[in-house]
């Protein structure tokens, strides 16, 4: 094998998009925290640290799916023998020691978010993804804590609360539905999701009560008078993506999962904006 093919399949395992955007989000948590006045190392330091835990846990996530992934995504790097299942192994636990050596400089609160995290992406595919409803509880912890974790880098967790708590939501959802987008693999492998447990259009429907849950409670911060109009012209439309993308997912899960997410970046921007716009300028 080419050490070009070989270097691809590895990249190809940690997702890198993901794992950037989840840096981004970490970023996210950092800025609306703070504002304008974000401290450079500690920022750094968490958003290196999302960005190789994530970049780890896919590919660890990719190592115990390798069978799942035969079935239901045959061109992943492991099933196409562009890397073996030892080398991707490896190469996850190189990662997460990276993301270790960058979190040990942070707040003892975020060394702990870290901690939890690093434990829950590596049990998350042996001990959690098959279980009805805990798998997309624990992804949805994770991907929200992003937001915690860069509010507690810069030493102002509590502002990030609300993010925290509407992300996992809405990553719910998503999750839910990426279940039932894989319920054949899933069931071929005797994992016991939440598609496979209640049935598809069941679970869609729990998926989209837990949505609907994260739109009620987004105006909070507007409610709360801790961002202003800015805040909620931006997530009223990021709120009626996501709605959309629930419903689509009715017919097509592919479409409505990939939808999601951008009504779940746009909310994220959201947040940006109503940050931004409360910063008064020194």
């Amino acid at each position: 094998m080419s050490v070009g093919r070989r270097a691809r399949g590895l990249v190809e395992l940690t997702r890198p998009l993901n794992a950037v955007a989840a840096g981004a989000l970490t970023f996210v948590g950092a800025f609306v925290a703070v504002g304008l006045t974000v401290p450079a190392v500690p920022t750094g330091a968490a958003v290196g640290a999302t960005v190789l835990a994530t970049a780890a846990g896919n590919a660890i996530n990719d190592y115990f799916d390798r069978e799942i992934d035969a079935i239901n995504d045959p061109d992943r790097p492991i099933p196409r023998g562009a890397v073996s299942p030892r080398g991707a192994l490896a190469f996850s636990l190189a990662l997460f020691l990276g993301a270790v050596v960058l979190a040990v400089v942070l707040p003892p609160l975020a060394i702990a978010i870290a901690g939890v995290n690093l434990v829950a992406l590596v049990a998350y595919t042996k001990l959690f993804k098959g279980l009805p409803g805990v798998g997309n509880a624990v992804v949805a912890v994770l991907g929200g804590s992003t937001f915690l974790f860069g509010g507690a880098a810069v030493g102002r967790p509590d502002a990030t609360v609300v993010l925290f708590l509407l992300a996992a939501l809405s990553t719910v959802t998503r999750e839910i539905i990426k279940d039932v987008e894989d319920v054949d693999g899933d069931r071929e492998e005797g994992l016991n999701t939440l598609p496979i447990a209640v049935g598809e259009r069941r679970a869609l429907w729990v998926g989209t009560a837990v949505l609907v849950v994260a739109v009620l409670a987004s105006p909070v911060p507007y409610l709360r008078e801790t961002f202003g109009v800015a805040y909620l012209l931006v997530v009223v439309p990021a709120d009626a993506i996501m709605l959309y993308a629930a419903a689509e997912s009715f017919a097509d899960p592919t479409a409505g999962q990939s939808h999601i997410k951008y009504g779940m970046f746009l909310a994220a921007v959201a947040f940006v904006v109503g940050r931004g716009a409360t910063v008064v300028p020194a």
